[in-house]
């Protein structure tokens, strides 16, 4: 990527070592959607407002966040991973819940929320890797307050180490080398542009 080139949602990336800034300030420049673009057949099942929202379901925001604790862009195989880490962390997330989020997300959902074969494996993957961790439930915490703490200090509070993530993304890019989220996984945009 050029440093000319406009930040997209194809090549915008947190980047996993990018601690310095704030969680606020890399929440201030990340592309997407407006909570009013989200689909209804999205909403019904990951949002946390709707009667039967699934294990993990959380606002666009807390959604946002995550993306950023976790250094991951916005590729299709990026959104299944923050959704399966989300619902792997999740207090109770019973199996049935995590099959019919990768079920709805390959055949019912539309356009650029539709999972691949591969992100659907990419979204599994994330929910046991979410499992394994010892992360607290990332739906469960108030990303609001702590906007102003570096992104090093957020991972610190939730449990998160960036040594047992990257070990995770390098077994992601172990079994999906070939593809544009993959290769990307453990850098940051400032390391691309530089």
């Amino acid at each position: 990527m050029r440093v000319d080139e406009p930040i997209s949602e194809q090549n915008w990336i947190p980047g996993l070592y990018d601690d310095r800034r704030s969680l606020g300030e890399l929440h201030a420049c990340l592309p997407g959607d407006a909570a009013t673009d989200v689909p209804w057949y999205v909403r019904v099942l990951e949002n946390p407002k709707s009667p039967v929202a699934l294990a993990g379901a959380v606002d666009l925001f807390t959604h946002d966040c995550i993306h950023l604790v976790l250094g991951r862009g916005l590729l299709p195989q990026d959104e299944a991973f923050v959704l399966g880490f989300t619902m792997g962390t999740s207090a109770v997330c019973p199996r049935w819940q995590a099959r019919l989020l990768g079920f709805s997300a390959r055949y019912f959902y539309r356009g650029s929320y539709r999972f691949s074969d591969l992100d659907r494996a990419v979204f599994h993957y994330a929910v046991a890797a979410g499992r394994r961790s010892s992360v607290v439930p990332l739906g469960d915490v108030d990303f609001s307050a702590l906007l102003d703490e570096s992104l090093a200090t957020v991972r610190a509070r939730v449990g998160l180490r960036e040594w047992w993530l990257d070990a995770v993304y390098r077994g992601e890019r172990q079994r999906w080398p070939h593809t544009a989220a993959s290769r990307r996984l453990g850098t940051s945009l400032e390391a691309r542009v530089a």
